[in-house]
């Protein structure tokens, strides 16, 4: 599940490091991003004086959840942990309760983002080193060459669709244009292209 997130209220409990990882992840999403903790990192404290996020250095206290459509806990107390996962669950809003299968109604896949392709991995909660070593697997197998693809495979559909081809030949060819001999064609175009140039 691909969740929008753009300008929407997200709670972060905790300004550690774990917490750091879970608040630059999401940076770009659009969201508005509130950090609770007694203690917050030099790092968290310079986004929230940038004002990429806002922070308050204090104890959780369920009216934080007033407003919230997601809840992400990144804290070392597992009563903390408990506590805010049962006033999210009451409020029915989703909560992650970071390694801690039990506490989390969604988990964070690992990711593979090449422009508008994204390929998520994950194990449940189960194991999240498996899930890096294979997103770094697949890392090397999806090259930065599928961001660019991807962009002029979604120009490409929206004339094919336009088009007035019968509904069978518009599934035929949108079908060849994403097989990877197609990618792989267009990849040696760019590079005999970038080749000319640097002769020209």
């Amino acid at each position: 599940m691909y969740v929008k997130l753009e300008g929407r209220s997200v709670l972060v409990v905790g300004a550690g490091k774990v917490a750091e990882g879970k608040i630059y992840g999401l940076l770009d999403t659009g969201a508005k991003i509130q950090v609770i903790a007694l203690r917050a990192l030099a790092r968290i404290k310079e986004l929230a004086s940038s004002g990429a996020i806002t922070l308050e250095e204090r104890a959780f206290s369920p009216d934080d959840l007033d407003g919230v459509s997601l809840v992400i806990v990144a804290s070392s107390s597992s009563a903390l942990n408990q506590t805010v996962f049962r006033e999210s669950r009451a409020r029915g809003i989703l909560c992650n309760v970071v390694d801690v299968p039990d506490l989390c109604d969604f988990y964070y896949p690992a990711v593979v983002q090449r422009g508008d392709l994204q390929i998520a991995i994950s194990t449940g909660g189960q194991s999240p080193s498996l899930a890096q070593k294979l997103r770094l697997q697949l890392e090397r197998q999806f090259g930065p060459g599928y961001s660019e693809w991807v962009r002029e495979l979604g120009r490409t559909r929206r004339d094919v669709l336009r088009s007035d081809l019968q509904p069978e030949q518009k599934r035929f060819l949108l079908s060849s244009l994403a097989s990877r001999q197609a990618f792989e064609e267009m990849l040696l175009a760019k590079r005999t292209q970038e080749q000319e140039s640097e002769v020209a």
